[in-house]
């Protein structure tokens, strides 16, 4: 009969409800999670790794994780939010693992993008290869002393490159928060340089985009 059958995409619920669905066991219901937003997971993933197969292992182990928190997830955010926000911080804790120790973590070209007062001597020689050391060093120190939220978020910026945007959906905190945060780290360290004899530079701070 004319009019009798439904249009297909009638047919595909919208997020709350396959998620409501889902908790209650229904696996096709979260199959339609997986299937509309996978690819975008992989592409947040892949960006953020560079390399196709550990973006499919995080994609893979993010829906995992969701479908182990359904219970959880009390829907004040969109299910795309609390997914995006998952996979970031599984793509972290990924490239953290890989990398050996924290001291390799704060390259010399990121200390100086932390601090600009930390930038390398312009000099050249013994005396200046041991000043630039030193400063390292002095910097690093600093940036380990922070408050624990200083510091995760100045890592974010400076150690993985994400966008105050991307920072601010890791984290689920405004994007204000992320600014202010990177601010009070940034005059920490400045404090601290100071503290050690050195004359911070002003420039770098808010000078940024808020990207």
């Amino acid at each position: 009969m004319v009019g009798a059958a439904a249009p297909a995409a009638a047919q595909v619920p919208p997020d709350a409800e396959a998620v409501g669905r889902a908790r209650e066991g229904d696996h096709a219901a979260f199959r339609v999670l997986v299937e509309r937003y996978q690819g975008r997971a992989f592409r947040l993933a892949l960006r953020v790794l560079r390399d196709e197969d550990q973006a499919r292992d995080v994609v893979q182990d993010a829906f995992l994780k969701v479908y182990g928190s359904l219970d959880r997830f009390e829907g004040r955010s969109g299910f795309y939010t609390w997914l995006y926000r998952i996979v970031m911080n599984l793509c972290l804790d990924r490239k953290r693992r890989d990398r050996s120790d924290r001291e390799v973590e704060w390259s010399d070209e990121t200390l100086t993008q932390a601090a600009p007062a930390a930038a390398a001597p312009a000099s050249t020689g013994p005396d200046a290869e041991v000043e630039r050391l030193e400063l390292r060093v002095l910097v690093a120190r600093a940036i380990d002393a922070l408050p624990q939220d200083a510091r995760r978020t100045i890592q974010l910026r400076e150690i993985d490159g994400l966008s105050y945007k991307e920072i601010a959906a890791a984290l689920g905190i405004p994007k204000g928060t992320v600014m202010s945060r990177l601010h009070y780290a940034r005059r920490r360290l400045q404090e601290a340089l100071r503290e050690a004899g050195l004359d911070p530079l002003d420039q770098g701070e808010g000078a940024e985009e808020g990207t």
